[in-house]
Formats: C-alpha cells, sequence, structure tokens
C-alpha cells in the first residue's frame, strides 16, 4: 500500500477522479482482500510518531469505504492532540471524552458530515486521563453501540512510540494499520512499533507507506 505524494484534507471526496483517491481506493480494497473469509469492522489507524500522515489517511480511507456502499463512523481517539474536527471543519465541545466519561450519550456526540454514509466522533475536550477513558468498559460498550449503527468505524489514534492509548485500543479492534512516512520514518522505529502492537495483540492488516 503506498500514498505517493504529500496531500491533505478530504482529496478522495473533492477529487474522487485523482490519482490520490485511486491509492486509497486501492488500499481499500486490500484492506478487503487481507481476510477472505472475515470483514475487519473495527480498525485503528495508527503511526510510529506524529505528522506522519495517519489522519489524513484515516479520513480519505473512511471516503474510499462510503463510496463503495459502507456506512461509516470514524472516531478521534487521540484525546491529546485531536484534528479530525478540523478536517471535517465541525465543532469539537462534546465528543469520545464526553461520552465515556457519561456526560453525554453516544447518538447525542456522533455527528453526521456532508458526505452520505459517514459520521464522525470527535474528540471532545482534552481529558486528564486519556488512557484510563480508553481502556475503560465504558469504550467497549460504545463500540457494540457503534457496530449495530454502523459497517464499519475507523479509530484515528496517538502514535504507538508516543504513548499507550493506541496499544489499549489495539486489543480492543479488530485489526490495525500502520501508516509510515517514506524518508521521515526511521526503520528502527517501525520495528519498534510493531513490536509494541504484538505486545498488545494486536493483529497488524497492514502498512501504509505515505510519501509526503
Amino acid at each position: 500500500m503506498a500514498i505517493k505524494e504529500k496531500e491533505r484534507g478530504l482529496i478522495s471526496y473533492t477529487s474522487p477522479d485523482s490519482s490520490i483517491s485511486e491509492q486509497y481506493r486501492t488500499i481499500r480494497t486490500n484492506i478487503q482482500f487481507s481476510s477472505i473469509d472475515y470483514k475487519y469492522r473495527t480498525l485503528i489507524i495508527t503511526s510510529p510518531g506524529y505528522r506522519e500522515g495517519k489522519s489524513t489517511t484515516v479520513t480519505n480511507l473512511a471516503i474510499s469505504m462510503v463510496q463503495q456502499g459502507e456506512k461509516v463512523l470514524v472516531v478521534d481517539a487521540d484525546l491529546r492532540m485531536p484534528t479530525l474536527h478540523t478536517m471535517f471543519d465541525i465543532e469539537n465541545t462534546s465528543g469520545l471524552a464526553n461520552v465515556l466519561t457519561g456526560e453525554t450519550t453516544f447518538e447525542e456526540a456522533v455527528k453526521r458530515t456532508e458526505i452520505e454514509r459517514l459520521a464522525v466522533l470527535t474528540s471532545g475536550p482534552v481529558p486528564f486521563n486519556p488512557a484510563d477513558l480508553l481502556s475503560s468498559s465504558a469504550l467497549d460498550k460504545l463500540i457494540g453501540i457503534a457496530q449495530e449503527l454502523y459497517t464499519v468505524i475507523l479509530f484515528d489514534t496517538p502514535p504507538v512510540l508516543e504513548l499507550t492509548d493506541a496499544r489499549i485500543l489495539a486489543n480492543k479492534c479488530e485489526g490495525t494499520i500502520l501508516v509510515v512516512c517514506n524518508g521521515k520514518t526511521k526503520a528502527e522505529e517501525i520495528v519498534e512499533a510493531k513490536r509494541l502492537l504484538e505486545l498488545a495483540r494486536a493483529k497488524c492488516v497492514g502498512v501504509i507507506l505515505n510519501k509526503k
């Protein structure tokens, strides 16, 4: 899987006929064929470090999936440096953190987008205990509710080498996709990220090479 040039935003929506959009469709197909008899419904997208393109990958992969008929929920599980609300240009006064603390319901927190069949659960205000929230039974309940309403749930998580959050989520979800940046991510960082994910019993579906 490869993304060959620097692209930001929702290019799969704004320019569906572009070569970049076609590459996201290829990634989508590769995920589908990675398991012939099993469909991944809960996936986390992470990276060894920050600024490697994971959030852009999450949004465009989600768009590619809804274009194929899936009903997708994108969850901003980066409770420390959230970005998805800016990419979709939606408010972030309430979101995942509020649902996990019981301040609001899942249904109230999920936000529709202008893209049909694509919804977003933003991070909400940055909490003081992100790892504790993500490891709670409240997240298990949230995933269960989401699976009843959506065919695919994609989680944007913090980097593996920076925090424990991605490993916690990887243990709760069916598959993990690692995004690495050509010319930026060091080989030893990729190896260590893979080792940490394996320790968390994550199932690595694939690695996306993102050239910025």
